[in-house]
C-alpha cells in the first residue's frame, strides 16, 4: 500500500522530521515502512495495517506542531506507542486484565471510542447514562496498563454523596463509613481480578479506593486516576482533583449528569470542566448514549422514558 501525506507547515519540517531524521527513522522502525520525502509529501508505503499506523503518528505530530514551534522529547515514542495501541483497540482485540477473566471488548462503537480516547490522551471525560459502561472500561484498562506496566499504581475516587436521602452516622471506623459509596468501583474490580490479588495490590497501595476529600494535597505520578460520578462534585472539587495528576498519570472522569445529588442550585464540576477544557490539547470528551446501555434492556427503555419527561417537562 502507498499513501501521501502533506507537510502541514513545511517551515516546521525540521522539526517534524527531527535532527539527521531521527523521527522519520523511528516510525520507519516500528512499523516496518518505507518512508521518503519530496514535493512537500511524505510517501509511505508498506503493509496497510503498518502505512495506517505510521501516517496516524505523522498526522499527530503535525496537530502538535500546530500550536508548538517543536516536539517535546519522547514525543514520537508516544505517538507511535499511541497508535498501536489505537490499532489493536480498532481491531476489536481484548483489553487484557488479571487472572483468568474472560476478554473484555467494547460492546459498541462509542464504547470503542472511548477506550481509544482514554489510551490517546491525558485526560478523558465520559458522560453517560447508567449501564453504559463508563466505570467498567476505565477500571479495565486502568488494569490492563498496569498488567503492561505502563503506570504503577491505580487511584480510584468517589464523591461521599448521598443519593437524595440521609443516612445518618454509619457506624464504624473511616473504613466502614465509606464503603458505601465506593462499592461500585469494588464491584468492577472483583469482576476482573481475584479477590487475593485485589487484597494484596491494596495493601500494597497499588490500588487504592478512596472518597474525593482524601486527593487534597496530592501529587500521583505513573498512575490512572479515576474519578467516579464526578456529577457530584462541585467546581472546585473538581479543579483539586483534576490538579493531582503527575508525570506519566492518566485522569478518567465519568458521570451521568441526569443523576446527580448535588443540593438544588449548585452547579456541577464535571460540566464546568467538560465546557472550560473541552477544547484543551490532550483533554477528551465522549458522550456514550442509551444505545451503549449493556445492563438488563430493560434499563435502556427507563433511561428514554426519564429522557422523555426531561425534554417535555412532564
Amino acid at each position: 500500500m502507498e499513501l501521501s501525506i502533506a507537510i502541514e507547515d513545511t517551515s516546521k519540517r525540521a522539526a517534524l522530521f527531527g535532527a539527521t531524521d531521527v523521527n522519520l527513522r523511528l516510525i520507519r522502525t516500528a512499523f516496518e515502512v518505507h518512508i521518503a520525502a519530496r514535493d512537500g509529501c511524505i510517501h509511505l508505503t508498506g503493509s496497510p495495517a503498518a502505512v495506517r499506523k505510521a501516517s496516524g503518528v505523522f498526522e499527530e505530530l503535525q496537530r502538535t506542531l500546530r500550536d508548538s514551534p517543536a516536539l517535546a522529547d519522547g514525543e514520537v515514542e508516544a505517538a507511535i506507542a499511541r497508535s498501536a495501541e489505537s490499532e489493536r483497540m480498532d481491531r476489536g482485540e481484548s483489553i487484557d486484565v488479571f487472572g483468568n477473566h474472560a476478554p473484555i471488548r467494547p460492546k459498541t462503537s462509542t464504547q470503542g471510542e472511548y477506550v481509544r480516547a482514554v489510551l490517546e490522551n491525558d485526560a478523558t471525560f465520559c458522560l453517560g447514562p447508567a449501564g453504559s459502561g463508563k466505570t467498567y472500561l476505565a477500571v479495565a484498562v486502568a488494569l490492563m496498563l498496569l498488567k503492561r506496566k505502563k503506570i504503577e499504581r491505580i487511584v480510584l475516587a468517589r464523591p461521599a454523596v448521598e443519593a437524595g436521602e440521609k443516612l445518618g452516622y454509619l457506624p464504624g471506623d473511616l473504613q466502614a463509613k465509606v464503603n458505601p459509596f465506593l462499592r461500585p468501583l469494588f464491584d468492577a474490580l472483583n469482576d476482573m481480578m481475584g479477590f487475593d490479588q485485589i487484597k494484596r495490590f491494596m495493601e500494597n497501595d497499588i490500588i487504592e479506593v478512596i472518597p474525593l476529600a482524601f486527593m487534597r494535597g496530592r501529587t500521583l505520578n505513573k498512575a490512572v486516576i479515576i474519578l467516579d460520578e464526578a456529577q457530584n462534585t462541585t467546581i472546585s472539587q473538581m479543579l483539586m482533583v483534576l490538579t493531582r495528576m503527575g508525570m506519566g498519570s492518566k485522569m478518567i472522569v465519568t458521570a451521568d449528569q441526569s443523576q446527580t445529588d448535588l443540593p438544588p442550585g449548585q452547579p456541577s464540576g464535571v460540566l464546568d470542566a467538560v465546557g472550560r477544557l473541552g477544547a484543551v490539547k490532550g483533554v477528551a470528551v465522549v458522550r456514550l448514549e442509551k444505545t451503549d446501555i449493556v445492563r438488563h434492556p430493560l434499563v435502556q427503555r427507563i433511561v428514554e422514558a426519564y429522557g422523555r419527561d426531561e425534554r417535555t417537562g412532564r
